[in-house]
């Protein structure tokens, strides 16, 4: 394949989960996949079992605006362009509700959760521009829920606006951008095993069906829950 053929994705909190879930799927399906998170060794692992050749792991906070743009470029040096990206890493909280709350932790969450979708988003779109390419961003139900005093929540209602507002600023020039939903995933965000509920497989293969869906189609949103 060469390096205008090619699709390469960049995907956000790839190290475990969703993310290393959704680059499995992607290399599966003969995407090139750029691994950023903070645990690299991990992501080294990850690059081991897809192949150097197929995955790319770099060292990255997603909170940090100048560690992103320093990924975000090597991405592009190293495959030659940007078609896909996944803003994915994010946080939930050890201690719940507004009044019992951690101000300390909601800072961290935010500057994770909302602003480093942000910084994604506006690293990512010249390059995506050039390729007419798809933005993806993972949100969840607690974002189109009500939930008593949920900080967490709130947060992923900021995603799920932030979504379909980016999904028309994209339009504008062929641009595609999807917001995946879910319900309860059983991955390390909750400290005991769900094993009833969703597995990250599951989000992935909603993330490669908007991708693979054809250039007509932009998928906006995809809300997925547990059967039971």
């Amino acid at each position: 394949m060469s390096t205008s053929e090619r699709r390469v994705m960049l995907i956000t909190g790839a190290s475990s989960g969703i993310g290393a879930a959704t680059a499995r799927a992607a290399v599966r399906s003969g995407i090139h996949v750029a691994l950023l998170a903070r645990r690299k060794e991990s992501l080294d692992a990850l690059v081991a079992e897809l192949g150097p050749e197929r995955a790319l792991a770099l060292a990255c906070d997603a909170s940090d605006f100048e560690q992103q743009d320093q990924a975000i470029q090597a991405t592009v040096a190293h495959f030659g362009g940007l078609d896909i990206a996944f803003a994915n890493a994010g946080m939930g909280l050890s201690t719940p509700g507004t009044e019992k709350g951690d101000p300390k932790e909601w800072r961290r969450l935010i500057e994770i959760n909302v602003l480093g979708v942000l910084w994604t988003a506006k690293l990512v779109l010249p390059h995506l521009r050039v390729r007419t390419g798809h933005f993806l961003m993972t949100s969840s139900v607690a974002g189109r829920t009500s939930h008593k005093g949920s900080i967490y929540g709130a947060s992923k209602w900021f995603v799920h606006g932030f979504g379909l507002n980016l999904a028309e600023e994209m339009a504008t020039w062929g641009g595609r951008c999807t917001t995946l939903s879910p319900g309860m995933v059983d991955t390390a965000f909750f400290d005991t095993p769900k094993p009833t509920k969703l597995k990250p497989e599951d989000i992935a293969e909603a993330a490669m069906f908007a991708i693979h869906s054809p250039q007509r189609a932009n998928v906006r949103e995809i809300f997925v829950v547990p059967t039971y």
